[in-house]
């Protein structure tokens, strides 16, 4: 089961109290305060963890919290720490603090870590309280409480190309064909439910990443179909592939109606470098060679014909895309 979206609460550790107490020996029977300090409560630790794709378990699990610090001991002795608490999350995982909407933390790359609740601190014994003044001080301090906080959870895959195009378009079909991905295919529309990524070889030592979504209808951004639900996993893409099916008896509404949906989504996703295909040549017998709108290649992932083709230009477009973010890390 894919789920892209969870709510959970964490709770810091609570740091251990300190302790009152005066060292005793046989010959020293009035020793000086020797109360020990407590430990530090344990941190919550979001962990990103390119091996998981859904946050499916946090679906059912909602409530986490790191272990409490021990009390400080006799001699001096300090408590121990409480155990630190890590969640692992799938790369791509966007946290928020559901009472405030405020973005902790994005988490775009395998083993990045984001302490989201901080333990509390321990208290202090005794023996912290002794001075020139205050020879056998009585006081003590408790720990510190920890941090809890309820977040939300946001996963965005992360993807070089992001394929766009109305139910049965053939995204599945050709995301099947270009890599080692399956998705389920069938002749009706809306075979694909959940987001679905592969990864394209473009020569010996090249390859790219590329996502299939639901297909989109007129009117997905307002909640129609299943677009809405999804869309957002497009955001992060490079490059957006079109795919238009050739037998439609309109190909320049199906067109606008995919720039329109995501225009109406998120008004940047219309910004980002694309290129359009024509599927399903296979059914045609003589293939159209002119068109009102900008159609870049002409396939059939069921024959294969242009996937070579199609391919290499998806690469070189990356390649400019990649070049234009090293440019502008550079100006930073």
């Amino acid at each position: 089961m894919f789920i892209d979206t969870a709510q959970i609460e964490i709770a810091s550790g609570k740091g251990g109290s300190g302790i009152v107490s005066f060292h005793r020996e046989k010959f020293i029977p009035k020793g000086g305060p020797d109360g020990g300090n407590g430990g530090k409560g344990g941190d919550v630790i979001l962990t990103a963890d390119q091996k998981l794709h859904t946050l499916m378990d946090y679906a059912y699990k909602r409530k986490y919290k790191a272990g409490n610090g021990r009390p400080g001991g006799s001699n001096n002795r300090k408590g121990a720490s409480g155990k630190d608490l890590k969640i692992r999350l799938p790369v791509g995982t966007i946290v928020f603090d559901r009472g405030t909407d405020e973005l902790l933390g994005d988490l775009t790359a395998d083993g990045q870590q984001l302490a989201a609740a901080r333990g509390g601190r321990g208290g202090f014994g005794n023996a912290h309280f002794k001075s020139s003044i205050n020879r056998a001080p009585r006081a003590f301090t408790p720990g510190e409480e920890g941090e809890y906080h309820s977040l939300r959870l946001e996963l965005k895959l992360l993807a070089d190309v992001g394929l766009v195009g109305l139910p049965n378009a053939g995204k599945s079909t050709l995301l099947s064909r270009l890599s080692a991905a399956r998705p389920k295919i069938a002749p009706y529309p809306f075979t694909t439910l959940i987001p679905n990524l592969g990864i394209v070889k473009a020569g010996e030592y090249s390859s790219f990443v590329m996502a299939d979504i639901p297909g989109l209808i007129e009117g997905a951004h307002q909640g129609k179909g299943l677009g809405d639900e999804f869309l957002r996993h497009i955001e992060r893409t490079q490059i957006l592939l079109f795919l238009i099916d050739i037998t439609s008896n309109d190909i320049g509404r199906d067109y606008h109606t995919l720039e329109n949906e995501l225009e109406s989504f998120d008004p940047a996703l219309i910004k980002k470098p694309r290129l359009t295909a024509l599927t399903k040549a296979d059914l045609l017998s003589d293939l159209p060679q002119d068109f009102t709108l900008p159609v870049d290649i002409v396939i059939s992932a069921v024959s294969g014909y242009n996937l070579l083709q199609l391919t290499g230009m998806l690469y070189d477009r990356l390649k400019q895309a990649w070049s234009v973010e090293d440019l502008q890390g550079s100006e930073l």
